[in-house]
């Protein structure tokens, strides 16, 4: 994936991020409280929002670490995604997809954790060198 490319989907998701939770406050907000979901509809702009900043950070990487921008991507479809149709339809049982994009979300993060120190530059402006005991692939 480009860097371009991966901007442009990080901008995206943060343009629905914005609307989806103006669009709840506003457009929902009758529904939402109806169905007494209002907090969810907000756990998911959050969660949705938080993790579009990384898409935007990963991103700016060169090249960007297209493991982590996905699964941080699918987590947002599937998290923030099953909690948006959960609030709006009531049904439940979308409770039970919600964990496979935390998941992936926490995958996201744990693949950050470990690829840290990974192609580190010298501060002399050197050429990347790989950690040692880490295996380069």
């Amino acid at each position: 994936m480009t860097n371009t490319k991966a901007v442009r989907f990080a901008a995206l998701m943060g343009f629905l991020a914005v609307a989806l939770g103006a669009f709840g406050a506003h457009g929902l907000k009758e529904i939402l409280t109806r169905h007494d979901t209002v907090a969810i509809w907000e756990k998911a702009v959050f969660y949705h929002f938080i993790h579009t900043l990384m898409l935007f950070l990963l991103a700016q990487r060169q090249p960007v670490q297209t493991g982590p921008w996905f699964c941080f991507f699918m987590g947002i479809v599937i998290f923030s995604g099953s909690l948006y149709l959960l609030a709006v339809i009531n049904t439940r049982w979308l409770g039970a997809i919600t964990p496979i994009g935390g998941v992936s979300l926490i995958v996201g993060w744990a693949w950050l954790f470990v690829g840290a120190g990974r192609n580190v530059k010298r501060e002399s402006g050197g050429p990347a060198r790989t950690e040692p005991g880490i295996k380069q692939s």
